[in-house]
């Protein structure tokens, strides 16, 4: 009977340190699965068709950070996607691939993916599970096929067994790769911000911050909407036409009013995946807010925010408290978290 006792009291202690572990705690223990932050929405992806488990999460790790994916076998996910700096390509104005050719565009920050509609930025891929498929097959980032990489995964001395604990079949097929890095990115749920634990009463802004805050709110957060801080859509932010002449979304429609209309990017984790904008033009926090201060170019369909007001007018002082409130959406848990890194 004692021994019972000591038992339920010993029950008792580990469920109550359990409910009150942070997130972060949580992050970099042991794999529980995907959660959804309190103060997040419904995420869009579903899980329905292939829950999510500790197996297809470890296969589609493993299958980000593996050059296999590539034609000659040496660009991985992470290449471009590099787990430190939010899963950028920090400090190359675009993504650099195979052969060491350059393409056109920045590489976008992978996060909160789960709550995502649409991928790259200019849209063109409506599912998570299919996203992979345009780097495999871009002659300028990995140049393989589908096909070749499946018969080298079947080849490979590891991945059928994998396959087979993840999926229960140790015949490999694109789907199933698929479906396995997309386990992999949907876990990438940065919420450990100072922002967040604002949110979630862990946590006070500065005086600074609580201005730049309130600047944000009435002047950023129509676009980048809180609290995964884009609202997903596609506009022209008055950059301009760049020396490739990449017309963004337009690629994709064909339609006269969706030229020189990119995605709007998340502001979460800025501090680590400069340089900035769609084509890497903008080294510097300070230099993103001269651009929509000063420097917007009234294009054709510039987004009607930025036309009625000739850009985003901030002075000196609303600059620096926005920074202060900007720089509260960096999740250094998130950068640092072990659980996302190579294996």
């Amino acid at each position: 009977m004692k021994n019972k006792q000591k038992l339920l009291v010993l029950l008792f202690v580990f469920c109550g340190i359990w409910a009150c572990k942070k997130v972060e705690d949580l992050n970099l223990s042991t794999f529980i699965g995907f959660q959804k932050p309190i103060h997040f929405p419904e995420p869009t992806y579903s899980f329905a068709i292939t829950p999510l488990s500790k197996e297809t999460f470890e296969l589609g790790k493993k299958l980000f950070h593996d050059g296999i994916l590539s034609r000659d076998n040496t660009i991985s996910c992470a290449s471009c996607h590099v787990s430190q700096n939010a899963f950028t390509h920090h400090g190359h104005d675009v993504s650099h691939g195979i052969d060491d050719q350059l393409g056109i565009r920045n590489s976008s920050a992978l996060i909160n993916l789960a709550w995502s509609n649409s991928f790259f930025w200019d849209g063109g891929v409506q599912q998570l599970d299919l996203a992979p498929m345009v780097p495999i097959h871009n002659p300028i980032e990995m140049d393989e096929t589908m096909e070749n990489v499946v018969k080298k995964l079947q080849a490979h001395q590891q991945y059928p067994a994998l396959f087979q604990k993840a999926f229960g079949t140790s015949t490999i097929n694109s789907t199933q790769v698929f479906k396995a890095l997309s386990h992999f990115m949907v876990m990438l749920v940065s919420v450990n911000s100072k922002y967040d634990k604002v949110q979630r009463k862990e946590a006070s802004f500065t005086t600074a911050e609580e201005n730049g805050y309130k600047i944000f709110q009435s002047k950023c957060n129509s676009c980048h909407r809180e609290p995964l801080f884009t609202d997903h859509s596609f506009r022209d932010n008055g950059l301009g036409i760049n020396i490739v002449k990449d017309l963004g979304r337009y690629e994709i429609t064909l339609r006269e009013e969706d030229k020189l209309k990119f995605k709007v990017p998340t502001l979460r984790n800025l501090k680590y995946t400069a340089p900035y904008m769609h084509d890497g033009s903008i080294y510097t926090l300070e230099g993103v807010l001269k651009h929509y201060a000063k420097e917007v170019q009234q294009t054709a369909n510039l987004d009607p925010i930025l036309k009625e007001n000739n850009g985003i007018p901030l002075d000196q002082k609303e600059m620096q408290d926005l920074l202060a409130f900007l720089n509260t959406l960096n999740d250094e848990s998130f950068v640092n978290n072990k659980l996302f890194m190579q294996p």
